[in-house]
């Protein structure tokens, strides 16, 4: 019988222990006997004996006019610093800064390093449901709409009805560029905060909790941002494995060329893929300029495949030679050069088409 009584005080113990509001989480615990304590004089050395050396190693730091007088006992927050998490390529943050700030830089060139913020931004508040109250791009300053959070409050284990705590919040962004404009600081200022439980208002929060709900705000935008990037990245993955259309036309200085129905970014990595199907070796390359350095070596299928196959390769020399990949509108032109940089006739171009277009056509070509 004795044992029963124990298992269900240590139950009981459990459920006590398990029912610890969110404030007890975060608060400072245990006994506070120091609020009680005096200032004690300083030891007092008669005249007749030598005053000892004192250490300052244990000496409490003068606190500060504006430092807040109440934050006593279980009144102080003892919550680890939130931290802000620059988990984008690119992004980090500065040491020992005490702002809600992130700085980006410029790693795709796609569009400017203030547009691709915004987007991830806002894209992030669209897909929160909550609305902009106001952009000035000149400014770089977004304010957002009311960002609401309702959750249950913990209330004691013998209390029959639960509170439900409402939060809203409105943030103010900042994005600062450098001038050479590859370089850009995020900053979150929180400027409105409003909680109601069940019938109590709060509208002000300390400076450690405002701290917090900005650098929370940021995380989830870092966050929300690097998903983006992965979910682009795998989509431009998959659209370079899968096979793209290709036609013979001309370049925009008016050359024979490959025109690949995609646009520069696509048509660029899958072309790499093309060429080393087709057995070039590429020496070098420059992708902002569109140029490509190959060399002509043969097809890759081996002499395994050649013994039931009467493919003997392209129409080309094994020799050194240039192709130049250029935009053209929503599409991509590639012009074929000889190693004087002397782009081919249409001739050559045309006999080279149908095995350049069947590759460029496969499907789940190796990355």
């Amino acid at each position: 019988m004795k044992q029963y009584g124990l298992v269900a005080c240590a139950t009981v113990v459990m459920v006590l222990s398990g029912c610890a509001s969110q404030q007890d989480r975060v608060a400072a615990s245990g006994d506070f006997d120091y609020l009680n304590e005096q200032e004690q004089s300083r030891f007092q050395v008669p005249e007749e004996l030598d005053t000892p050396q004192f250490s300052n190693a244990y000496r409490l730091p003068e606190v500060g006019d504006n430092a807040p007088s109440d934050l006593l006992g279980n009144k102080l927050p003892v919550r680890s610093p939130a931290l802000i998490l620059p988990i984008v390529s690119g992004s980090h943050v500065q040491e020992g800064s005490k702002q809600a700030v992130v700085n980006f830089d410029q790693v795709d060139d796609s569009q400017s390093l203030d547009s691709t913020i915004w987007n991830a931004l806002i894209n992030y508040l669209d897909d929160l449901g909550v609305g902009v109250h106001s952009f000035d791009k000149d400014e770089q300053l977004l304010v957002t709409d009311w960002i609401i959070e309702q959750d249950d409050i913990d209330s004691k284990w013998y209390e029959l009805n639960s509170s439900v705590r409402e939060i809203g919040k409105r943030f103010e962004f900042k994005l600062d560029m450098k001038p050479h404009g590859r370089s850009a600081s995020l900053h979150a200022n929180l400027i409105d905060y409003l909680e109601t439980i069940d019938n109590n208002i709060v509208n002000d929060i300390q400076g450690v909790q405002s701290r917090t709900e900005e650098v929370g705000i940021l995380n989830k935008i870092i966050g929300h941002y690097e998903y983006q990037i992965r979910v682009a990245d795998a989509k431009r993955i998959r659209m370079i494995r899968q096979g793209l259309d290709m036609e013979l036309g001309f370049d925009a200085d008016g050359h024979p060329a490959f025109v690949v129905d995609a646009d520069y970014d696509i048509a660029w990595p899958r072309f790499l893929l093309v060429l080393r199907k087709l057995g070039f070796d590429v020496k070098d390359l420059d992708k902002s300029n569109g140029l490509l350095f190959v060399q002509y070596g043969g097809d890759d299928e081996g002499w395994w495949s050649s013994l039931w196959s009467d493919k003997s390769g392209l129409a080309l020399d094994k020799d050194d030679y240039r192709m130049q990949v250029s935009e053209l509108g929503e599409k991509t032109a590639i012009t074929l050069r000889d190693n004087e940089n002397e782009p081919f006739d249409v001739k050559r171009v045309t006999a080279l088409f149908d095995s350049f277009a069947q590759v460029m056509a496969q499907d789940d070509l190796d990355i």
